[in-house]
């Protein structure tokens, strides 16, 4: 008997959608977030440091020495304590909302549309869920960036976010809402949308025995297969956005218009080497724990989406009548 089946076989399933159940989806979701983002921490850095300063950090391995040199290997874990707060807060919102969201439209318009729209109705939940989870993310966000990309800046939350608060308000944290949304709200509408459809796909014509067939440790892998594909698109579509961040948090007299003007199109682009390293194994690390978190605490993982009975037999009438 395998791990995983020893710590869920005395845990009793939660049922699928009560206040229980979106609640252990949070804790999930801030576990899958909070530690891989913190992971990452060092190569976050390089990429935000390249993305804020491209002449003296001009790759990863330039990104690496040129901060190890300066302020030593201690440098590479700056910023770690807020992105554990930030992205645990943003985790908490983002798969527990989209949990919620998923399940409060898909009752709304009904079993066979939400098979039929089920594209529509992952886009619709993940854009949904990540509005609420930028706020809870936004504060810490902007205090990392500083730390990791000021010239002068506390070295630390505990010296930065202060800083932040005396010199600039509580307008000094959410400055970086907008673009925060701009670049979280598409990453994350392609990576449930993306995810969702990859896990069908790849059950369908790629595992050769129906999931039901599979063992869990077979079905978390094909989880973190789907989750690395989703995640480079992700990458790609928000990499504009995340540059605009990365500067905005950097200068607190910039805006958002003005730094495209003055980047250009190449410009926002700076950066995306590593960002889709870093967001495809982070991603594929996210499912997997937020999977993995669902078996060990006994929640419901419906299959991928199937066709309903009911949708079927019509379709088989409509078939018969022609």
């Amino acid at each position: 008997m395998g791990i995983i089946s020893q710590l869920t076989e005395s845990k009793n399933e939660v049922e699928f959608g009560s206040p229980l159940f979106y609640a252990y989806c949070a804790v999930g979701g801030a576990a899958s977030c909070g530690l891989t983002h913190t992971f990452i921490v060092p190569l976050d850095l390089v990429k935000c440091r390249i993305q804020v300063n491209s002449e003296k950090y001009k790759s990863i391995g330039t990104g690496f020495r040129v901060t190890v040199k300066e302020e030593g290997f201690r440098a590479l874990a700056k910023g770690w304590a807020p992105t554990l707060i930030g992205y645990s807060m943003q985790g908490l919102g983002k798969f527990g909302f989209y949990e919620l969201f998923k399940n409060v439209y898909g009752n709304m318009i009904g079993e066979e549309n939400a098979y039929l729209w089920r594209t529509t109705l992952y886009l619709a939940a993940s854009a949904s869920a990540e509005f609420f989870a930028d706020i809870l993310l936004a504060p810490m966000e902007a205090t990392k960036v500083r730390i990791q990309t000021s010239p002068g800046a506390p070295p630390t939350l505990r010296g930065c976010a202060p800083m932040i608060y005396r010199t600039e308000g509580l307008s000094g944290f959410y400055k970086g809402l907008p673009p925060l949304w701009m670049r979280q709200i598409p990453y994350t509408m392609m990576k449930f949308a993306c995810f969702e459809r990859t896990v069908e796909l790849l059950y369908q014509y790629v595992v050769p025995k129906p999931r039901a067939q599979c063992n869990k440790t077979e079905q978390l892998g094909v989880t973190f297969v789907a989750g690395y594909i989703a995640g480079v698109f992700c990458a790609v579509v928000s990499h504009p956005a995340d540059t605009l961040v990365s500067k905005l948090n950097q200068d607190a007299n910039a805006t958002a218009g003005s730094l495209i003007k003055k980047l250009g199109w190449a410009g926002l682009w700076k950066g995306l080497g590593p960002r889709i390293i870093m967001v495809g194994t982070l991603t594929a690390l996210q499912w997997f724990i937020y999977d993995t978190v669902k078996v060990i605490l006994g929640l419901p993982r419906p299959p991928p989406a199937e066709m309903p009975e009911s949708l079927k037999k019509k379709l088989a009438a409509q078939g018969q009548s022609k």
